[in-house]
């Protein structure tokens, strides 16, 4: 019997698994917050807006002023691409439409794999917590049953016994969810953001490339 109640010690019963689920929280915590702020707030932008003006500007034989107005936005996403397209006007007497091609697709390798680095990871920490989650519980039913078949024990403490088990079980089982399900939604929101930046660059620079080639 005095095995048993070791097992269902504080230091033992579950917690190991409740602790452990700290590390992938800290780690989805840390990268929700970052790639929020970098997709969000400094890559995104109102790209219809902006490429009103853009437009307008190319139009009246502005490129240049175009060119500043790209470099202005601080490095977000569309206009960092379009300032490529642009710079290869700007830089060049005699351009052809591979050559902006070519600068807009430069731009583009440089800007996407920035938008898509590191929210893959939040999948990633939603499984480990699920399993983690998943291994206490197991952990759990195997202390209740372990419990239930010991012999010599009194049944009010058999009971007792079980009730601690299962317990241990079910709150792994519900403290890997509860950091599961949030990564998830994060993760899927986060890549929705990202596909949405990623089809309007893809949009607006072929608008561009064809707004360029044809005013030369």
């Amino acid at each position: 019997m005095s095995e048993i109640l070791r097992n269902f010690s504080p230091d033992v019963a579950g917690w190991q698994f409740m602790w452990t689920l700290l590390i992938p929280a800290a780690f989805t915590i840390a990268i929700a917050i970052e790639r929020a702020i970098y997709i969000l707030v400094k890559s995104d932008i109102n790209a219809d807006t902006f490429m009103k003006k853009i437009t307008q500007l190319v139009r009246a034989g502005e490129v240049k002023e175009a060119l500043n107005l790209c470099e202005r936005a601080k490095g977000r996403a569309l206009p960092q691409v379009v300032s490529c397209g642009l710079r290869a006007v700007v830089d060049k007497e005699e351009v052809d439409f591979r050559t902006i091609q070519n600068s807009v697709d430069e731009g583009m390798l440089e800007v996407i794999p920035k938008l898509e680095e590191r929210t893959h990871y939040l999948a990633m920490w939603a499984n480990v917590a699920t399993l983690i989650g998943l291994m206490g519980t197991i952990y759990g039913l195997i202390l209740a049953f372990r419990a239930v078949s010991a012999p010599g024990i009194d049944p009010t403490e058999k009971a007792r016994l079980l009730a601690m088990g299962i317990s241990a079980a079910m709150n792994t089982t519900l403290s890997g969810l509860a950091i599961a399900v949030p990564a998830t939604l994060f993760h899927s929101f986060l890549l929705s953001k990202t596909k949405k930046i990623i089809d309007e660059i893809d949009e607006h620079t072929v608008k561009l490339i064809n707004l360029l080639t044809g005013n030369r």
